[in-house]
């Protein structure tokens, strides 16, 4: 099969692989879409550490049954499939909680750290176990699909911030997942959204998304701002970028007693503004991945209560992947999310 190798940092070539063994409760899928995450534009340089050559990454993949192992009942050959970026075991403490990203022995899809290490998407097939694979709906386009692992993470975020019907939010990052965030706390029952990014055609889809507020973080004081639209601090924040001064920007802006979930993950280490949060009592929640949430978000994407068309520029196939990889390294303008076709 043909496969997009990171051989070294910044190096990418497209490589012929053997077929992947399917065990027998695998799900040997045809990958007919799998999107490049900005966790994997990261992985290109080694910046985040979590990507180490030589390694096929890729997790926000779709695609189709092509063979089944013995003991598989829930799908057969044709069916047209997405799956979790994390494959958990589903025996230990916190999988029998439901908490299956978790998992004590879990793998990520496309990472190569350590215990997390397992080759990715980007490639003709791909084995998977049968519990983290979901149907299809024929509605939805194999890059509409290859969306979902995107959405989860967006809806299990939201999922742990403590939302109350007519909240003030604040979210730091309109990229990729922050868009999402946004679409999934009006979905949950804020009412007024603030939008935080350096951006202005990312802030602008923010406010196509039901973003009421954008501000460039560039020229302006972002937490005054926020408290001068909502009268005292947004209740609630997400942060989704993951450097020390979106995390200040996400934590001022909050108001005595807010909450503050932290989604955000390309530094390993960021400064804490500890007094800030102590002294005026806000909560901190991280969020990692999704736990069970895909079923729900195929359904909002099926029934277009999250919207991500917009956010797909460009689809492309497998061959041109290095081309696009470095299109994104270098931040070229307008670029959201691109999709490669194995």
């Amino acid at each position: 099969m043909r496969a997009l190798l990171l051989k070294e940092y910044k190096t990418l070539e497209l490589v012929e692989m053997p077929e992947p063994a399917v065990g027998p409760d695998d799900v040997l899928v045809r990958v007919k879409a799998c999107g490049i995450c900005g966790s994997d534009v990261h992985g290109y340089d080694g910046s985040t550490g979590r990507r180490i050559p030589p390694v096929i990454m890729g997790h926000e993949a779709s695609g189709i049954v092509f063979r089944t192992g013995k003991r598989v009942t829930r799908f057969q050959a044709g069916d047209r499939v997405t799956f979790d970026s994390t494959v958990s075991c589903g025996r230990c403490h916190f999988c029998r909680r439901g908490e299956v990203n978790l998992c004590d022995d879990r793998r990520v899809l496309g990472a190569s750290v350590g215990e997390y290490c397992r080759d990715g998407a980007f490639a003709e097939f791909l084995t998977v176990p049968e519990h983290i694979v979901y149907s299809l709906p024929e509605g939805l386009t194999f890059e509409q699909g290859a969306m979902i692992e995107a959405v989860s993470v967006a809806v299990h975020a939201v999922g742990l911030t403590p939302v109350k019907l007519g909240d003030t939010a604040v979210v730091v990052g309109a990229g990729m997942i922050g868009l999402l965030v946004i679409q999934a706390l009006r979905l949950a029952g804020c009412s007024r959204i603030v939008a935080v990014d350096l951006d202005e055609n990312r802030l602008k889809l923010a406010r196509e998304y039901g973003a009421d507020l954008c501000l460039n973080a560039g020229g302006c004081d972002v937490p005054a701002e926020v408290r001068a639209y909502s009268g005292r601090g947004a209740d609630i924040g997400v942060e989704v970028v993951g450097t020390s001064e979106t995390l200040r920007a996400a934590a001022e802006s909050l108001r005595k007693g807010g909450a503050l979930t932290l989604v955000g993950n390309i530094s390993p280490k960021v400064e804490f503004p500890l007094q800030w949060i102590v002294t005026r009592q806000i909560r901190v929640m991280g969020s990692c991945a999704s736990a069970g949430e895909y079923p729900a978000c195929i359904d909002l994407l099926a029934r277009k209560a999250i919207r991500v068309d917009r956010l797909i520029s460009a689809i492309a196939p497998l061959e041109e992947g290095r081309v696009w990889f470095g299109r994104l390294f270098s931040r070229e303008p307008n670029l959201m999310k691109v999709i490669l076709q194995p």
